[in-house]
């Protein structure tokens, strides 16, 4: 690389009038490429291997047929999770731009597509963030002699917090309903509470475990005003304390997050690894594994295991969001992302189900300690790393120490997550407009970061966990990613036409690539994802499906849900009146020009198409651009 593309000047520049430096300003610096597979390699491992793949995953094998659940998981992926994660990072790799402007030198007419895809990263940029907060805040109130949330003797205890360990160990009552202490749906409401109602034997009275009364009452102080209420200040700070974090990871563009993820995509797997082999020594393992693993056939007919099974693929996969596509951007050209995508699949998949070995063997351990069913121990997201795990872990000798492992892992899985994330944002928005924000990356990561932490503000109010509730659930929701889905194999495979993105993608790779993607990309993946959509919408209870959040939550979940899918139709109609087409940009290399873009059995089916004012030298330009690195 030589110095002027670094920034440096060269003598040349230096004699140059003022008017001229001028007029050079607004041309773009050159884009940055990764400096090596490995980067880009940890950088996709590190988005798609998050919070969903330990707080998730197990809990949807158990409660949808254990080992069962693997077959409408497998198949969903097949068939869909990896058509669209190789689609969305050849697509940048070989047009070298951002979620918004790849879709635009492809077909301008669908560049809608690539804005509802930065929509869902704008929302996980805002609300995302919060979880690292919750985990920092955890983070260092493990350092405690004891671990606050064990104890009933602190200024946020109420009269009714009973320490379960030490009260109720070994006295399990077959009429008491223990699912107050890990139920999900029951987390951000009122009704966590257990009655006694056998008033011979036990006086009627409520009791809540410490670790729910520290998630509700210490951390997120939920009040029941029905409002947003105040900031809670010490979580304000962590939330800032993860923005700073977030920043310095990615300021300086790929140059930063290629070497952070050396860190951040590696360590949670050796602190898995520490957890898997000390939860499966104990008493109790066996007992949370085959609850995890036991198959049970029944379920298949479900729809619904259907579903979560479908909707698990997309959100562990980052599909639909943009971020794939801004990856594979920095890769040269002629780097082998067939391979690239495979392997990754297979390490998100497989870190999926060990992670599922290692959260029910402490949970077995923990339902042994208590005597309690598996039934009332296993749960899901924050139930499961802010009150069920804290709870196992407290169990072990030295829970300090566990602890600390424990939320260090749920920091790094969601930290890089989450600035790849604003490193998606931040290179659509750069693609946008290179000849201004290219030059000015880090301050346009700067306000990215400050815009994001301010929206996030609302979120950590004594009222903001309903909020989060909301976002969670139809921000980045599953109907919005299936219909992008539909949109992204439709477009490629229709009408740009997917002869010629094969055609693409052997220029690039040097082969063709297995032939079942053509027909996924074509008929099975935008099939799937339609019925699999139509059902959600058809069987979902609106907002109503949420439990335990205030009235006037409601008013954001149509609106979180339909801002990301109007953006097709509008850019749709603004592409048309200004006369943009499906001619994709003449800076596209085409391996065959003159061949059809879509051929099924022998037969045509749409007929060549050449790039607007191509030229006999423009393949060989962009031939030179595409595979010289930078």
């Amino acid at each position: 690389m030589d110095e002027t593309r670094d920034g440096g000047i060269s003598d040349g520049e230096a004699m140059e009038p003022e008017a001229q430096k001028g007029s050079t300003e607004s041309i773009p610096e050159a884009r940055e490429k990764w400096a090596n597979k490995t980067e880009f390699l940890l950088s996709m491992a590190g988005e798609i291997i998050g919070l969903g793949n330990v707080w998730r995953f197990p809990y949807l094998c158990y409660k949808n047929g254990g080992g069962v659940f693997f077959i409408p998981y497998f198949i969903f992926l097949f068939f869909c999770g990896i058509p669209i994660f190789f689609l969305e990072t050849a697509l940048g790799q070989y047009t070298s731009e951002g979620g918004i402007t790849a879709w635009r030198k492809i077909c301008p007419m669908f560049e809608g597509v690539g804005v509802a895809s930065q929509v869902i990263v704008i929302y996980l940029n805002i609300y995302y963030i919060v979880v690292l907060a919750w985990a920092l805040f955890y983070l260092f109130n493990c350092f405690w002699s004891t671990l606050p949330w064990t104890s009933c003797d602190n200024y946020w205890n109420t009269v009714n917090c009973q320490n379960i360990s030490a009260t109720y160990t070994g006295v399990h009552r077959p009429d008491s309903d223990w699912s107050f202490l890990y139920n999900e749906t029951d987390l951000f409401g009122n009704n966590y509470s257990m009655s006694f109602q056998n008033e011979s034997e036990w006086p009627p009275f409520k009791v809540t475990s410490s670790e729910q009364e520290y998630w509700l009452h210490r951390m997120l102080r939920m009040t029941d005003s029905g409002g947003l209420g105040s900031i809670n200040a010490d979580l304000a700070m962590c939330l800032l304390l993860a923005w700073v974090i977030c920043y310095f990871c990615i300021f300086k563009g790929v140059k930063t997050t290629g070497k952070v993820v050396y860190f951040t995509a590696t360590f949670p797997y050796l602190m898995l690894f520490i957890l898997c082999i000390r939860g499966v020594t104990l008493p109790g393992a066996a007992t949370g594994i085959s609850y995890y693993l036991y198959p049970d056939i029944s379920k298949l007919s479900s729809p619904d295991v259907w579903c979560d099974a479908g909707t698990q693929v997309f959100f562990s996969y980052a599909v639909c969001q943009g971020v794939l596509t801004a990856l594979g951007s920095y890769n040269k050209y002629n780097n082998d992302c067939y391979k690239d995508c495979i392997a990754l699949c297979l390490l998100n998949s497989c870190t999926s189900i060990f992670a599922g070995f290692v959260v029910f063997s402490i949970l077995g351990f923990m339902a042994h300690q208590l005597d309690l069913p598996m039934e009332d121990i296993a749960s899901s997201g924050a139930g499961l790393a802010f009150i069920a795990y804290p709870r196992a872990l407290s169990l072990l000798p030295g829970p300090q120490f566990w602890s600390v492992l424990f939320f260090l892992m749920v920091l790094l899985l969601g930290l890089d997550s989450q600035f790849v994330c604003v490193e998606s944002l931040a290179t659509a928005l750069t693609d946008l407009f290179p000849g201004v924000l290219r030059k000015r990356r880090e301050v346009l990561v700067l306000g990215i970061a400050i815009i994001c932490f301010l929206l996030g503000l609302p979120f950590i109010t004594k009222g903001g966990i309903h909020l989060f509730t909301v976002m969670d659930t139809y921000g980045p929701s599953g109907i919005n990613l299936l219909f992008i889905a539909c949109f992204e194999t439709i477009v490629v495979a229709w009408v740009y036409g997917a002869n010629r993105f094969y055609d693409n993608i052997e220029d690039m790779i040097g082969y063709a690539p297995f032939i079942v993607l053509k027909y996924c990309w074509l008929f099975i993946t935008p099939l799937i994802c339609a019925a699999t959509l139509l059902y959600s919408l058809l069987g979902s209870n609106s907002v109503s499906s949420v439990q335990s959040v205030p009235d006037w939550s409601y008013k954001f979940a149509p609106l979180l849900t339909v801002i990301p899918m109007v953006c097709i139709p509008i850019f749709l109609f603004v592409s048309l009146r200004r006369g943009h087409d499906i001619t994709p940009s003449s800076d596209l290399k085409q391996l065959r020009p003159n061949s059809p873009r879509l051929t099924l059995f022998n037969h045509v089916i749409i007929k060549p198409q050449r790039s607007r004012h191509i030229q006999e030298d423009g393949a060989e330009k962009a031939n030179t651009e595409h595979s010289s690195g930078v």
